[in-house]
């Protein structure tokens, strides 16, 4: 069963954290990877080459690897970040990353095209996924021929201006009606009701991270309705 296949109907789990958060150590990284894993994850979503090897030392599920800068930016909404550049995605191929992430806005790359990404990705006989925020985005990807979608940047982008704080079901469902490679859902997923939703409206697979992986956030989140 081929990668891609193997992921569907599945929950992948986004293990990550900035390096200025305490389960940024490699240690307490690997046993969040190890944790998810022992609960049923089909698949991980990691940041930067370390991970992604530690990961493949561990599992046999699919690795989606990406890069992301040790600080975002304050002008986060213009630029590129997530895996920007061939140089990122020949550093995620070597570390053993099965799907490399990237982003596939309209937003301005390294020195590089998204076409190009992608063709470099193919001819490492890796796994394309381009994290976007449009379906005019999804579409673009789609012609230039990546392998799948994800709704990550719904929201974060100065294209696509955040309309809640729960996951974008009208663009993953516009996505599954309009492009026939497969649609992941990424992006402010918090419970098992939005999942069913995800996979009742075509969603290949469902990534979800903070709900999960960032104790930081869960914690606000009880906090602020406390204080309603």
């Amino acid at each position: 069963m081929g990668v891609i296949e193997s992921l569907k109907h599945t929950i992948v789990v986004s293990c990550q954290a900035m390096p200025n958060e305490p389960l940024y150590k490699e240690e307490c990284m690997a046993a969040m990877m190890k944790s998810v894993l022992n609960g049923g994850a089909g698949g991980l979503r990691v940041a930067g080459v370390r991970d992604v090897k530690n990961a493949k030392k561990i599992t046999s599920v699919p690795v989606i690897g990406l890069t992301k800068p040790d600080e975002i930016p304050p002008n986060w909404k213009e630029i590129v970040y997530i895996t920007p550049s061939i140089k990122h995605v020949s550093f995620l191929i070597k570390a053993g990353a099965d799907i490399i992430a990237f982003d596939g806005t309209s937003r301005k790359h390294e020195n590089c095209t998204v076409e190009e990404i992608i063709k470099y990705i193919k001819m490492n006989r890796r796994v394309s996924m381009a994290d976007i925020s449009t379906l005019e985005e999804g579409i673009n990807c789609e012609k230039l021929g990546v392998n799948m979608l994800s709704t990550t940047l719904s929201g974060y982008t100065q294209f696509s201006p955040l309309k809640n704080d729960g996951p974008d079901f009208e663009l993953l469902e516009n996505l599954v009606k309009t492009v026939k490679i497969p649609v992941v859902l990424e992006g402010r997923i918090w419970t098992p009701e939005e999942v069913d939703k995800a996979f009742e409206l075509g969603a290949h697979c469902v990534v979800i991270g903070s709900a999960i992986t960032r104790p930081q956030l869960i914690t606000k989140r009880f906090i602020f309705r406390k204080d309603k």
